[in-house]
């Protein structure tokens, strides 16, 4: 956790905005407004939850929470983005309700229920939320959401939290209240972010480190098909099913594995003749991918940062066929991207089904980047793609007034 100041802090002036809509509807200053970045996986594609290697990092462009301590033991939470405010006795908070709210109202259960193990009882608060974090992109903002406001809630309820216990009050949001059979990947690489680093997560033993990038020579650019993913839910919790229904076939074979992370190549071709087709292929993506993401990093280690984009590049293709999570729009962003000179590697990134293309490039090539690909894609489909560049950045913080 920091303190950034107005001017090294690219949300200043939308939060700024959202401080002018909280007095505008509470009559009040925000005691205060925490910046919460959105992440990008660059290499380890559904391997989270498959306890499988994963190298995401934090972006540049996320969610603001701006919150007042009330002293009337009610709660409020709304958002800049969506119409409605959800207004409740923060001693008994609603139950799920389908709507976007539940990922922090998830995060007050998961803090009430600290609260209530130490003897106390919390005080009322208002939540206002805004941002520039595009929802549905594949950018997790779902995670943005949980782990800004268990970081501000925290604050609010004398809370000591740390990035560990931050991480699981997410977890608990996105599991236990809204119920996606999420990893834990996105919000550890929300809370754990490193500036200028990729984060390198092992999802068996949740250990990570951060993996250095050279900012002087590479960027990572986010290209938004602006196909949101409607399906993503639902088809997500059907690939972990699919994971977990392959796993218990393969280790009959292979006993002293834990999960599909452990599965080796021989053990899945020795068992191919007892997996139905789609069990199949999406366990030969994981086993496929866990070597790929192994030598994404130590490529990314040895200066190789070709190498590591090749790699993208391969999971890519491992996704689209094997997975089968991608849609042509991405397919097209691919494509186009990684025949860009400079560009070292490209995938789609979070759960699929719309959303966003990650790609590696060298310093430089941003705007051919975005010239070639905004023409191809508009030529083909009528609108043109958003593309921006991004530096990895840190983990959430408390915005100086």
């Amino acid at each position: 956790m920091g303190t950034a100041s107005p001017r090294d802090e690219p949300a200043f002036a939308s939060a700024t905005s959202l401080a002018e809509e909280f007095r505008r509807r509470h009559g009040a200053e925000p005691e205060s407004i925490w910046f919460s970045p959105g992440r990008v996986n660059t290499m380890g594609a559904h391997l989270d939850y498959n306890g499988g290697p994963v190298m995401p990092c934090a972006i540049d462009r996320g969610t603001l929470v701006a919150l007042r301590r009330r002293a009337d033991g009610r709660a409020t939470i709304a958002s800049t983005s969506f119409e409605g405010e959800l207004s409740f006795e923060v001693r008994a908070p609603p139950p799920r309700g389908g709507r976007w709210s539940d990922y922090p109202l998830g995060v007050l259960h998961a803090l009430l229920a600290r609260l209530r193990s130490e003897g106390r009882g919390p005080s009322g608060v208002d939540l206002l939320y805004g941002g520039d974090l595009p929802i549905g992109a594949g950018l997790s903002s779902s995670a943005s959401i949980c782990v800004g406001t268990a970081r501000a809630l925290s604050e609010a309820f004398e809370l000591e939290s740390s990035d560990l216990q931050v991480v699981e009050a997410a977890l608990l949001a996105e599991r236990g209240f809204v119920g996606v059979r999420c990893g834990i990947m996105d919000p550890y690489a929300v809370a754990m972010a490193r500036p200028g680093a990729l984060l390198w997560l092992d999802c068996k033993d949740a250990s990570w480190t951060s993996v250095p990038l050279d900012l002087e020579s590479v960027s990572i650019a986010v290209l938004d098909t602006h196909v949101r993913r409607e399906l993503a839910q639902v088809a997500f919790n059907e690939r972990v099913q699919q994971c977990s229904a392959a796993f218990e076939v393969l280790r009959t074979l292979q006993p002293a594995a834990t999960c599909l992370r452990d599965i080796e190549r021989a053990t899945l071709e020795r068992a191919r003749a007892l997996l139905e087709p789609p069990l199949a292929s999406r366990a030969a993506h994981v086993v496929e991918e866990v070597a790929r993401t192994f030598e994404a990093r130590d490529a990314l280690l040895a200066g190789d940062v070709a190498g590591f984009g090749a790699r993208m590049t391969a999971a890519h293709a491992s996704l689209r066929a094997n997975f089968e999570v991608s849609v042509r729009e991405l397919d097209l962003l691919v494509e186009c991207a990684t025949s860009v000179p400079g560009v070292h590697g490209a995938r789609l990134t979070g759960a699929g089904f719309g959303g966003c293309v990650v790609a590696l490039l060298a310093r430089g090539a941003e705007q051919e980047l975005r010239e070639a690909c905004g023409a191809a894609f508009a030529g083909l489909h009528g609108w043109r793609p958003s593309i921006e560049v991004y530096r990895p950045g840190g983990g959430p913080r408390r915005l100086a007034r």
